[in-house]
């Protein structure tokens, strides 16, 4: 188990560098439309910035997949939430070694990977979250929310990306008959296309670290609760642990919804001329 968290802490690095290369590369290219999914795939290659983002995110998705093999899937996206203050900390020092200290003087006790689960609380929480991302998704075409088209796209990537996370950590364990395997398999072949597809068009519509940092905390927070709903990891034995592991995870999430508007931003004269913000 402690090969796994050590693996989550490099996902964790791993995932929000190749998102902030995939940020950068996507800017110069014409926006992604899901009507041409080839063309749109073209554009993106073309780019050195993305191509380097996603080879370093597809590295990154294999070492989860070894992390979930040998730890809880709670314990794994823990260290990963941490992994928003690890973005947070590249631009500006904010909670930090605190929020990381909390967390693991609470940890309950594990055993095993925690890898067991039923098939109806697996059916019924993963149905759940395909009934949340459809909602989203429509949510985002209405006219009065286009102002927040970025924010609904990151939030789908992220429910997205748990869906596909709670899929492969079932299949991990061993999923058990052929039919179950393999509709895990078709979800997450299916969520994690669409999960790139809406991960690239947020970082088309938003800031790097809030679009980033708001997709991670929700898929994050997604997994860790699957993790106690379907695979039945522990929570801490006692009231004040708990008290502390929610605040943790609490800081965790606010150091990077706080981040953009705490950010200093900069307006400068590129070679062009043209005004933009640092």
């Amino acid at each position: 188990m402690e090969i796994g968290i050590g693996l989550a802490a490099a996902v964790a690095l791993m995932t929000n560098l190749a998102s902030l290369l995939k940020h950068r590369g996507c800017q110069h290219t014409h926006p992604v439309s899901i009507g041409s999914p080839l063309a749109s795939l073209r554009g993106l290659a073309a780019s050195p910035w993305f191509a380097a983002g996603w080879g370093l995110a597809a590295l990154a998705w294999m070492v989860h997949i070894a992390a979930l093999s040998m730890a809880p899937i709670s314990l794994v996206q823990a260290v990963l939430a941490g992994g928003a203050v690890t973005l947070a900390v590249l631009s500006q020092r904010l909670f930090g070694g605190r929020v990381l200290a909390l967390l693991a003087a609470t940890l309950p006790h594990f055993h095993g990977a925690h890898s067991g689960f039923s098939i109806g609380a697996i059916v019924s929480f993963e149905g759940g979250l395909v009934l949340l991302a459809a909602g989203v998704a429509l949510c985002h075409r209405a006219p009065r929310l286009a102002a927040r088209r970025g924010v609904l796209l990151a939030i789908l990537a992220g429910l997205l990306f748990a869906l596909a996370g709670i899929a492969i950590k079932a299949l991990t364990g061993g999923a058990g008959s052929w039919p179950l395997v393999a509709s895990l398999l078709g979800l997450t072949i299916a969520c994690g296309a669409l999960a790139q597809y809406t991960a690239v068009a947020a970082l088309q519509s938003g800031g790097a670290i809030e679009t980033i940092g708001l997709m991670g905390i929700v898929a994050n927070a997604i997994q860790i609760l699957g993790g106690i709903l379907v695979f039945g990891d522990p929570l801490s034995p006692s009231p004040l642990g708990i008290t502390l592991q929610i605040t943790a995870l609490a800081m965790v999430c606010l150091s990077a919804l706080l981040l953009p508007s705490s950010l200093r931003r900069v307006a400068v004269v590129d070679g062009e001329g043209v005004a933009v913000r640092i």
